[in-house]
């Protein structure tokens, strides 16, 4: 909650789902508390470096519909991450409305509006703002858990006239900034490494599922994607003695669908577990949604961390990647927005009467 005279992000259209999110809780889940966080850590660092903030500070997270919020207080500098996702700022009357593109900052004054767009073909969107929200964590983490009504915003998902405190009383001043050559387009393929059940299935069933294609169901949330496709069968049944449940664990009950674990999983379970996704691919499935089509390739334990040391690698870097908010190549800007189909550089013609176009 907000204090007396504290710059405020004002919720004024809530969307479908959008919660606080960070990188979660982590150490209580040997007393049954899930880690939570974002779906998409990859996209809520992005947003935050943009922005100025440290990785892990806590953003709204979006998912399949973008929020609506009013700034309540001088400035606030605000950015979105997500594959097809930018924010439209207007002035409170509706007027001067012009729209931002993911992985760029904007200073937004009193009174204005921002609203994050979402156009495919994320299901996810992460808004970061300068200096993160003013909210005390829970446990380590102002990560929201719906679930068990704990973190972010009174434990629930954001309803309109909720006021956000934020950290920052006004916008520094410096030039607005971008990040270019991130990609955060929705997963395909993902690796995954055999196991800790993998021999409870029955012969060939690993072979199996790296040749088939799954289709993320309707009913998967952020507990877990369910998947239909072929169905994997047990030698005996899919009960086991319930063990931990790591992030991306592939599930599979007695059904025969598989179930890949999210963010807010169960911290044990007792289903067999043919697979585990590796940690580097996670992010690209918060970005999934029902009706997408994935297949899996098998890789051992030492390809999955060379991944996660890549991953890791790509994000260290991002930081010498920010350039002025406007800058970088003029085409590729236009490429983005699909606003051409090809363009010349006027500049480099010799000739009167040749333009950009």
């Amino acid at each position: 909650m907000s204090g007396v005279g504290q710059s405020t992000l004002v919720i004024v259209l809530p969307g479908l789902s959008t919660t606080v999110q960070d990188f979660g809780r982590l150490g209580w889940q040997r007393f049954g508390v899930p880690v939570s966080g974002a779906l998409d850590r990859v996209a809520l660092t992005a947003a935050n470096i943009v922005v100025g903030n440290g990785s892990g500070e806590a953003g709204l997270e979006c998912l399949y519909q973008g929020c609506e919020v009013e700034i309540a207080g001088e400035s606030a500098r605000l950015a979105v991450a997500g594959a097809g996702a930018s924010i439209e700022v207007r002035d409170g009357d509706g007027g001067g409305a012009r729209l931002v593109p993911s992985l760029e900052s904007v200073t937004v004054q009193r009174g204005q509006r921002v609203r994050v767009k979402m156009a495919g073909p994320s299901i996810s969107a992460y808004l970061a703002v300068e200096g993160g929200f003013a909210i005390a964590p829970v446990l380590g983490s102002k990560s929201t858990f719906v679930r068990a009504a704990l973190g972010g915003f009174a434990g629930r998902a954001l309803r309109a006239g909720d006021a956000l405190g934020l950290v920052a009383e006004v916008a520094l001043e410096r030039e607005e900034r971008r990040l270019e050559g991130v990609g955060l387009e929705p997963a395909s393929v993902l690796r995954i490494v055999p196991g800790p059940q993998d021999d409870h299935f029955v012969d060939g069933t690993l072979e199996r599922i790296a040749a088939e294609a799954y289709t993320v169901r309707a009913a998967s949330d952020r507990m877990g994607l369910r998947l239909a496709g072929a169905k994997l069968a047990h030698k005996i049944g899919a009960d086991i003695v319930s063990d931990g449940i790591a992030p991306g664990a592939i599930q599979v009950p007695g059904d025969g669908w598989p179930i890949i674990m999210l963010a807010d999983r169960q911290t044990t379970g007792g289903y067999t577990k043919i697979a585990t996704v590796a940690s580097a691919d996670l992010p690209a499935l918060g970005r999934v949604g029902p009706g997408a089509v994935l297949r899996f390739e098998i890789v051992d334990v030492e390809a999955a961390e060379a991944a996660a040391r890549a991953l890791a690698a790509e994000i260290a870097a991002w930081p010498g990647r920010l350039v002025p908010a406007g800058g970088g190549d003029w085409r590729y800007r236009l490429y983005e927005a699909n606003l051409i189909s090809g363009v010349t550089d006027g500049t480099a013609c010799s000739g009167a009467g040749v333009s950009r176009s």
